[in-house]
């Protein structure tokens, strides 16, 4: 259980990393389309105005979060269908696994 413990624990470091980093291009193409100009590089600076900075914030974090999920079920998707379970963090969240519990 610790080598797919460690398997899955790398899958998951580099799916989280070349995610974030997509979705960062992603945002910074489309803030720039959308707005004309380059995205706060530093939203808590007072010289950006509050709305972009406020919008920057909104956008950026629900949209890496979510493009961060998204990787993270299909490497988790891809890591069972190569070993036949789930990565040992996510086992618990399977339904299979609560047979018989109430809930």
């Amino acid at each position: 259980m610790a080598e797919s413990s460690k398997l899955w624990s790398s899958m998951s470091l580099v799916t989280a990393l070349i995610s974030a980093a997509a979705a960062k291009k992603a945002l910074n193409t489309g803030w720039k389309a959308a707005t004309g100009k380059e995205p706060p590089s530093n939203p808590a600076d007072p010289d950006v105005d509050l709305w972009e900075a406020v919008a920057w914030a909104a956008l950026s974090g629900t949209f890496i979060a979510l493009i961060k999920m998204l990787a993270s079920r299909r490497a988790a998707t891809y890591y069972k269908k190569s070993t036949g379970h789930l990565p040992p963090n996510l086992q618990a969240d399977n339904p299979g696994d609560l047979a018989g519990h109430a809930g």
